[in-house]
């Protein structure tokens, strides 16, 4: 029951924005920004970076913590959580993009282009496949700890990788993947700080400010 309402759910989000896009596009009268497209566009990417930064305090501590640490068990269902919420963030903001509403580039040098779309694609993939690998390392692990997203929802464990016989490498795979992608993300972050306040005080145009939520 829960799947197919989510489904629908999430059908009325692309009909919806697919419609946006349709009437946008053959010059219809526009409709007053609503607070689900603002909260897309403002809140969604400074939520994902929130959580982001988040996840990467809770993984350093919960992995240098003893297994026999009291604290180890919460930490581990905190992070799984916040992962699941990252990936279902970033899927509603991709479909948002994929509508068309995303913001247009300002006039800039074409690698810089080229370098800002490039890093945006990284950035969906790696914070799409990340809960992805980190599912498969809990389905692979010889504890077989459910994941119980935020005390109530239990996901279950992959059953092609709990039935495989290579799942220990599978797991360790998975691991080494998780956590070098997770390096990789917070320096594609760093960079992409750094590089809108290189366009605000330096360049000094708006990239800065279409990133921020405009004044009420």
């Amino acid at each position: 029951m829960m799947r197919h309402a989510l489904t629908w759910y999430v059908t009325a989000i692309v009909v919806t924005l697919a419609g946006r896009h349709w009437r946008d596009r053959h010059n219809a009268p526009a409709a007053p920004r609503s607070g689900a497209l603002r909260a897309c566009r403002y809140g969604v990417p400074l939520g994902v970076a929130l959580l982001f930064a988040a996840q990467v305090a809770i993984g350093i501590t919960m992995t240098s913590l003893a297994l026999t640490d009291p604290r180890v068990f919460a930490l581990y269902q905190a992070h799984k959580s916040i992962g699941a919420t990252i990936f279902v963030l970033v899927v509603l903001r991709l479909v948002w993009r994929l509508s068309g509403r995303g913001p247009d580039l300002l006039d800039m040098p074409r690698w810089q282009r080229i370098a800002a779309r490039t890093t945006h694609a990284a950035l969906y993939a790696a914070l799409l496949v990340m809960p992805l690998l980190g599912w498969v390392v809990v389905s692979a692990s010889p504890y077989g700890i459910p994941t119980v997203l935020y005390g109530f929802v239990e996901l279950p464990h992959l059953a092609f990788i709990v039935v495989s016989p290579h799942k220990q490498m599978l797991g360790s795979v998975a691991s080494w993947a998780h956590w070098i992608l997770a390096w990789a993300v917070s320096v594609a972050v760093i960079g992409h700080i750094a590089a809108a306040l290189r366009h605000h005080f330096i360049v000094k145009d708006d990239v800065l400010k279409r990133m921020l939520p405009p004044r009420l």
